[in-house]
């Protein structure tokens, strides 16, 4: 679409949208895409992905995985069922705007307690609705994630000119450290099991099977409710937690959580604490970012994808045993199996684009996906990931 005059409002959205545009996305390219704002007031730049799930929106919203991003959601209807306070995956939402086709209607679901756009407006989350959606995926497709602007006007006028040049200025997520902006400050205990219907949650009951540390770079709640799932008492410290710190702890695991930004500028504090909890023969899993980090600290390199994995679909083989596995992804950066070290073996791969999404150790009880089994949100095809884990802790103590 052309770009309008700088600081004037825009007169035209595009195809289907009469009224005067209060939204607009200006990426880095030049490309601007007029539509409707709605929740947060202003202007976020960010690297712009697409998502093609078709549900649990909120807890992709609150994925701290997704910060520095805009979210292009391809399914057209999002915020129908509203939002609520159990479906948050942090307290602090991290992503940076929403995209969608069409205006979030008012919520129909028993369990919603606030519409979506006054949801974002209260965390600061820009919305934009009315715009070709299926457009924006195909450039991301064929010419990779964009850094773009995303801004939200009521009186319909924007700076195009000076958008475009902030989006042109960002210096995009390759070697940036994000997880230090999402992490917990204070190590704290977790003990809350997941959800069920007409329940909610609970605490988990009984003495604890195991002791695990969670290093968290991020990490959703979900992961730590399935933890607490299989009996463990959990203790969550801080990104940068020293192996020393962790094994104050006596863990009989650790876990390495799902997080934001470069594996490799998040590793340079990480990754000496990973290989010396790895040395010390402890068990230890990785989700994600924390899979990349395994990744790095067998000695690995990681590298940035042009279009990323972002969905609730994802088809990936598991190597061991042949198995499919329909899963849940979000990650724009992956390791590179070509190099792996002798004893770190391929165990999953991407049957989208063959990419790694699985390791583990031949000699060390230490193993990481790129996927997100605890399917929050996304089927439970790889729940037993957790259950691997608990027999690891379980052998081992």
């Amino acid at each position: 679409m052309s770009d309008a005059p700088a600081k004037t409002p825009a007169s035209d959205a595009g195809e289907g949208f009469a009224r005067k545009p209060t939204g607009v996305l200006v990426l880095a390219s030049g490309e601007v895409f007029y539509g409707e704002g709605f929740g947060a007031v202003g202007a976020q730049v960010a690297e712009v992905c697409f998502n093609t799930a078709m549900t649990g929106y909120q807890e992709i919203l609150t994925d701290p995985s997704y910060a520095g991003q805009i979210v292009c959601f391809t399914f057209p209807h999002i915020g129908n069922v509203g939002a609520n306070g159990d479906d948050m995956e942090a307290k602090n939402t991290a992503v940076r705007g929403l995209i969608v086709k069409a205006r979030p209607t008012a919520p129909s679901n028993y369990r919603s307690a606030t519409p979506l756009p006054d949801w974002l407006a209260a965390r600061g989350i820009v919305g934009l609705a009315g715009i070709d959606t299926r457009r924006l995926a195909r450039m991301i497709r064929e010419n990779g994630m964009p850094n773009g602007v995303i801004a939200h006007a009521p009186d319909g006028v924007f700076d195009i000119d000076a958008l475009k040049a902030e989006a042109r200025a960002w210096p995009g997520l390759e070697g940036m450290d994000l997880a230090k902006d999402v992490t917990t400050t204070q190590t704290h205990g977790w003990d809350e099991t997941p959800w069920h219907w007409n329940e909610g949650y609970a605490a988990r009951e009984g003495a604890a099977k195991f002791k695990v540390v969670a290093m968290d770079f991020g990490i959703k709640s979900n992961i730590l409710r399935e933890l607490a799932g299989i009996g463990a008492d959990v203790v969550v410290v801080p990104a940068n937690a020293t192996a020393d710190e962790v094994l104050l702890h006596n863990p009989d695991g650790v876990f390495l959580s799902n997080g934001p930004g470069d594996p490799a500028a998040t590793g340079e504090y990480a990754v000496p604490a990973i290989k010396a909890l790895i040395e010390a023969g402890k068990p230890v899993f990785g989700i994600c970012l924390g899979h990349q980090m395994l990744g790095l600290a067998a000695g690995a390199t990681t590298k940035k994808m042009a279009q990323g994995h972002h969905g609730a679909n994802h088809p990936v083989k598991d190597t061991t045993t042949g198995k499919v596995e329909i899963t849940s992804m979000n990650h724009g950066f992956t390791v590179d199996a070509a190099s792996l070290p002798a004893n770190v073996v391929e165990t999953h791969v991407s049957l989208f684009d063959g990419s790694n999404c699985g390791i583990a150790w031949t000699d060390k009880p230490v193993f990481g996906v790129q996927y997100h089994p605890e399917a929050s949100p996304g089927p439970h095809d790889s729940h037993y990931l957790f259950q691997r884990f608990a027999k690891l802790m379980a052998k081992g103590s």
